[in-house]
């Protein structure tokens, strides 16, 4: 069953940023695997004249979510550094909107919607469907479109254009049941109408 693409829907790229891709400071096996993708996406979205956003963790230097603070994770995407910047082959278009998260140093955000006024914006715009994919899967990309649909949103998970961390082996996959669960449903690119 394909998928078609209008004003109201909205393409929400995930955190594609150096730090998340090989050689960065938390790398994502194959996380560069998602922007070939993410760019044929982003052609589908703005010709049906949707709306484009990218979202990035954005830490100060001080998070709590790093592990010299009492955190989980190795210091990364800290702002204004090279590994918080998109990955370079990741087309980034002007009309794009850009929504910095994470950016309080002592809360975790791991949705896009936490802390920020994606929801706000997106209801202004009349936005009804998200279409969300990139880094990572089991967390960034997973929280956002389970808080998407809490907030009412219908809701489509890239399969193709996403790749999870899996801190604990099938992490991932256990990501995808649960947005399954949550009525989220999962496509690749050529389920979309072009």
């Amino acid at each position: 069953m394909s998928v078609s693409l209008d004003e109201k829907s909205a393409l929400i790229i995930t955190d594609v940023q150096k730090d998340f891709c090989p050689g960065g400071a938390l790398p994502v096996p194959g996380g560069d695997e998602v922007i070939p993708f993410l760019n044929a996406y982003q052609e589908r979205i703005m010709a049906a004249k949707g709306v484009l956003v990218f979202t990035r963790d954005w830490h100060p230097a001080n998070h709590k979510s790093f592990k010299e603070n009492g955190g989980i994770w190795p210091v990364h995407c800290v702002q204004n550094t090279p590994g918080a910047a998109f990955h370079p082959d990741l087309k980034f278009p002007t009309t794009a909107v850009l929504v910095s998260k994470a950016s309080d140093p002592d809360k975790e955000a791991y949705s896009s919607f936490e802390g920020t006024d994606l929801e706000i914006y997106l209801r202004r715009l009349g936005v009804t469907t998200l279409f969300v994919g990139g880094l990572a899967t089991d967390y960034c990309v997973k929280n956002t479109a389970l808080d998407g649909r809490k907030f009412g949103f219908s809701v489509y998970f890239l399969e193709d254009a996403s790749r999870g961390v899996n801190v604990q082996p099938g992490d991932s996959s256990k990501a995808i049941e649960q947005m399954k669960t949550a009525g989220i449903r999962a496509i690749t690119l050529d389920e979309i109408q072009p």
